[in-house]
């Protein structure tokens, strides 16, 4: 294997020899998911996210950080790509909110040929990411370790929904055709920079972990599910129980010199958050 592949499979704790097959896609994504949290802290700190193969190593492999759909998808193409996987991204405009016209692509997924059979990959999409890998078909319900998804047509577009409390809520509509280096780097940009982006509001976290828990983070809010029912769900109190619960419970590193940060920087930034009269 090559360094950068052995370097990944330690990062999110795979102990075996990985081959082209739907055994080891599903695996690698699992615990993909459950290793590298989705966070979005450099845009918070503030800090520019640069999308280059070895930005991203260096961020969310070597310094143990997590990351967005741009990072954390373009990671997992590269370690699938590296496996020998035919595989690429795509982008897709997130509606899960139900905008009122259709948003800008800001989300990257990722397209994985097997067998001669199209399948859908996300590591990168939060609270409601995808843990598993589905076929790339109309109007079948899939199963993954922490929900139910399927995909719709939308012409000549796809669109995945998740199944929430009995009816099915869309997440993002997104097309098949060729995407690049810019379009990524278009695509970030307007995530982290655009005054109206929830990236720059809100400091969001979220880790699922393959027994079918999930952990989620926002602003000082933080719960713990399992199966979709609350198990355990807290305000923080101050900053300092925040970043002990990025460390403990998310598993994030914040000691790298370059991608790591103090309580007092994040002290600095949470000054801007309150959440039910709880203060930075």
């Amino acid at each position: 294997m090559t360094p950068f592949l052995t370097a990944y499979l330690a990062r999110i704790g795979w102990n075996h020899t990985p081959d082209v097959s739907l055994e080891t896609l599903r695996a690698l994504h699992l615990h993909h998911n459950g290793a590298i949290p989705f966070e979005n802290l450099d845009v918070v700190l503030p800090r520019e996210i640069e999308l280059s193969d070895e930005a991203i190593f260096q961020k969310l492999v070597v310094a143990r950080r997590g990351g967005y759909c741009f990072e954390q998808n373009g990671l997992f193409e590269r370690a699938l790509k590296e496996v020998g996987f035919e595989v690429r991204s795509l982008l897709g405009r997130v509606v899960i909110s139900n905008p009122p016209q259709m948003p800008p692509r800001t989300h990257r997924i990722l397209l994985v040929q097997l067998a001669g059979e199209p399948w859908i990959a996300d590591v990168g999409f939060g609270g409601q990411t995808l843990t598993a890998p589905i076929r790339l078909h109309a109007d079948i319900e899939q199963i993954t370790p922490h929900g139910v998804y399927r995909l719709q047509r939308a012409g000549d577009d796809w669109v995945l929904q998740f199944r929430h409390h009995e009816r099915w809520q869309s997440m993002y509509q997104f097309e098949m055709g060729q995407q690049y280096q810019a379009d990524f780097v278009m695509g970030n940009f307007h995530s982290a920079h655009w005054p109206a982006s929830h990236f720059r509001h809100h400091l969001l976290m979220c880790r699922h972990l393959p027994d079918g828990v999930k952990l989620t983070l926002t602003n000082f809010h933080f719960t713990h599910w399992r199966q979709g029912q609350v198990q355990e769900e807290r305000v923080l109190t101050n900053v300092a129980a925040l970043y002990e619960t990025l460390q403990t419970r998310f598993g994030l590193g914040v000691d790298d010199a370059q991608h790591g940060f103090s309580l007092q920087e994040l002290e600095t930034v949470m000054s801007r958050f309150e959440l039910h009269g709880v203060q930075a």
